[in-house]
């Protein structure tokens, strides 16, 4: 294993227990189950700014999930952990005896926290109803217009896969954006084998054309679902079995259009909830008749949850859609809400940080594209920069998940001096797995840490126990005492 000159120079000098700690990581990395992978590490003290172990991390490393760090730094920097999204609902035309003689027309900024599978939907839904009725209208006989003109509408990142679409975690984004832009399809077996198997859809109102080619299989034979949908198309196609008797199975799925998804849902509610709608839902997009702006007048407007809240969701849940959105509402910064003008801000906000601009290559905010270069350094870096600045610090650590707590760490590192200690963003994807965070030692003193492997054969797990392995060394380590 070869450590980076500067690290090697230290190891020379250093002496107890920092000497120990890494003899300790070097041999965790010895392990030859690891020896065809790359390895990219940066472990500081935030107290000193010493580097207490170092390999590699000037090098850049595809990160997965970890972009994520960068984002949220950039986003709570430039917008502030109070920063809201708001969605209003206008009228456009006269009120004529309870009947809108017009479009009503949402207008979206990029929520991303509006979910169904709650009922969180339906209630607010249910609350705007009861607005329109309270201000007279009882009847519409135009359309739901859904204008989502405030982000550009390339709703996928840059780089994606094209076989991760159909899933939930590549949704794209969008100005109006409802159950995070998923739907839950259920697989349920047919009466006998041979049986074409059911298919249910919720939210109902999706936009999505499902191919049903799913057949029930005997009992007992192992499940088989394949989920494909092409990018731009709302045909999506389930393939394969499964086995008579069995539980429902359940595929969250990405849809299309997450603009169409909103109004549809809403012009649903709306009918529920006793209002005649006599026009369809539509994207503003699709119609060459929309109703200008000036021409409108808002009778309700809704704000999000703040930055602070949404955080959590972002960093503790790992959701990619999240991500997305933040980047292009950066990106507002320079004038249109796109992932390019996103990227340029998070560069320019990195920068006085110490992250230089060839320590970070970014085309996406999530880190779902494997375009994203960054190195452990400059992790590190955020990290201790948002540490250290009392305007980011709390939201930011409040929203990382917590070793054998919660989020993506709920069942890592438990019954370990880490546990309920370590604070840390994963990254996860295919030979790609990512730990960085920040822990308390044993002594008190506080280390900030960027763990990051590419190009394993191994098994992901054995990735991920080094990994914490590391995490763990770290939480033992003692300076109290030298020798």
């Amino acid at each position: 294993m070869r450590i980076e000159p500067d690290a090697a120079k230290d190891s020379a000098t250093a002496t107890g227990a920092v000497a120990q700690l890494r003899r300790d990581i070097d041999g965790l990395l010895a392990d030859p189950a690891l020896a065809r992978g790359f390895w990219g590490v940066l472990i500081k003290s935030l107290k000193s700014d010493e580097t207490l172990y170092a390999l590699n991390a000037r090098k850049l490393m595809m990160p997965a999930s970890n972009m994520k760090i960068v984002t949220l730094a950039a986003a709570a920097e430039k917008l502030g952990w109070e920063y809201t999204y708001e969605t209003t609902v206008r009228i456009a035309g006269r009120i004529d005896n309870g009947i809108l003689e017009g479009d009503l027309v949402v207008v979206g900024s990029g929520d991303p926290s509006l979910m169904a599978a709650d009922g969180s939907a339906d209630r607010l839904f249910s609350r705007w109803a009861g607005q329109l009725d309270a201000a007279g209208v009882r009847s519409i006989a135009g359309r739901i217009v859904g204008d989502d003109n405030a982000f550009d509408d390339e709703t996928l990142g840059f780089g994606w896969s094209w076989d991760d679409l159909p899933d939930d975690y590549a949704a794209g984004v969008g100005a109006l954006q409802l159950n995070e832009d998923a739907v839950r399809i259920t697989v349920v077996p047919g009466a006998a084998a041979g049986d074409a198997a059911g298919i249910g859809a919720a939210p109902a109102s999706s936009g999505l054309s499902v191919d049903n080619d799913v057949t029930t299989s005997a009992a007992g034979v192992p499940p088989s679902i394949v989920v494909r949908r092409l990018p731009g198309s709302p045909r999506l196609v389930l393939r394969g079995t499964i086995p008579l008797g069995a539980a429902p199975i359940v595929e969250s799925v990405a849809v299309d259009n997450p603009t169409l998804f909103f109004v549809s849902a809403f012009r649903s509610a709306l009918i529920a909830n006793g209002l005649d709608v006599r026009g369809p839902a539509v994207d503003i997009d699709d119609i060459r008749d929309a109703p200008a702006r000036s021409d409108t007048r808002t009778i309700i407007s809704y704000r999000s949850p703040p930055l602070s809240v949404l955080a959590d969701r972002l960093m503790k849940a790992s959701q990619n859609q999240y991500a997305e959105t933040l980047l292009k509402t950066i990106g507002l910064s320079a004038g249109a809400a796109t992932a390019a003008n996103g990227r340029a801000a998070v560069q320019s906000i990195l920068q006085p940080w110490g992250v230089a601009p060839n320590d970070l290559i970014q085309r996406d905010g999530s880190g779902l594209s494997r375009y994203d270069y960054v190195t452990p350094e400059a992790l590190v870096t955020i990290l201790a920069h948002v540490d250290r600045d009392p305007r980011l610090s709390a939201p930011f650590a409040a929203s990382l998940p917590i070793a054998g707590r919660d989020g993506t760490l709920s069942n890592r590192m438990k019954g370990t001096a880490a546990e309920n200690n370590a604070r840390a963003k994963t990254g996860s994807m295919s030979n790609v797995r990512a730990l960085s965070g920040f822990v308390t030692a044993a002594d008190g003193e506080r280390i900030v840490y960027s763990i990051i492997a590419n190009n394993f054969d191994a098994p992901a797990e054995t990735i991920n126990r080094t990994a914490d392995a590391i995490v763990v060394r770290l939480a033992t380590l003692s300076r109290s005492k030298r020798s």
